[in-house]
């Protein structure tokens, strides 16, 4: 008999080899976004890292080529994750659309504050690479809103600046907010909602085809 007909059917060889080495992958981007969620990216070394999740350093080497490269990884990670938790509300009416996502954003910086404040603050120094990696996320934040406000991403210069404006004063409040810890999480909701409420009004008074949705109720 020989090695296939001993494996005998279902998923192929190649498949389940990848399938291992995805989840080898992501266990080691879990535990680096445990290990950055406590430490500094400078005090920790490889050698850290690799005892912590009780690996051969060589395979942190093999997955992500360096420290950076696996840094990048969990900051990557980090973005589809707070995305991902933003921007499962397709099947709410536009309003609550737009309360879910702020709430899941403001869940996810309250979870996750060390991969937030390197989301939105640039990383490590002036990171050409994290700031590209927040420019993303920001434009799919942008695009989710006025999707939910709008039903479309295509919007006008104006109201795409007006929306950048405010998505900045959310990243600041946020900031804020995880920083101190003396408001809970659905007051600054309601004051993002609230902010957001106005700034769709604003967009209306001067561009009449994205008209602001009925009024957010503050709860």
């Amino acid at each position: 008999m020989n090695n296939s007909q001993q494996r005998g059917p279902g998923v192929p060889r190649v498949a389940r080899v990848t399938e291992r080495s995805q989840a080898r992958r992501a266990e080691l981007i879990a535990t680096g976004r445990r290990l950055f969620a406590d430490t500094s990216y400078d005090a920790l070394s490889m050698d850290d890292i690799a005892r912590q999740a009780g690996v051969a350093k060589g395979l942190i080497y093999y997955y992500f080529k360096n420290k950076r490269g696996y840094y990048l990884a969990i900051i990557e990670d980090a973005v589809a994750e707070l995305v991902r938790r933003a921007a499962s509300t397709h099947d709410l009416p536009p309003v609550e659309r737009v309360q879910h996502t702020i709430d899941g954003y403001l869940r996810y910086a309250q979870h996750h504050q060390a991969a937030y404040r390197a989301i939105v603050t640039g990383g490590v120094g002036f990171d050409a690479q994290v700031l590209a990696i927040r420019a993303e996320v920001r434009e799919r934040l942008l695009g989710t809103i006025a999707h939910a406000a709008w039903g479309r991403e295509d919007i006008p210069a104006l109201a795409r600046t007006a929306l950048v404006g405010w998505l900045s004063s959310v990243e600041g409040v946020t900031l804020e907010w995880i920083a101190r810890q003396e408001l809970d999480r659905e007051t600054v909701g309601s004051l993002l909602v609230r902010g957001l409420g106005d700034t769709l009004r604003l967009i209306e008074e001067y561009e009449p085809t994205c008209p602001a949705p009925t009024r957010p109720s503050v709860s």
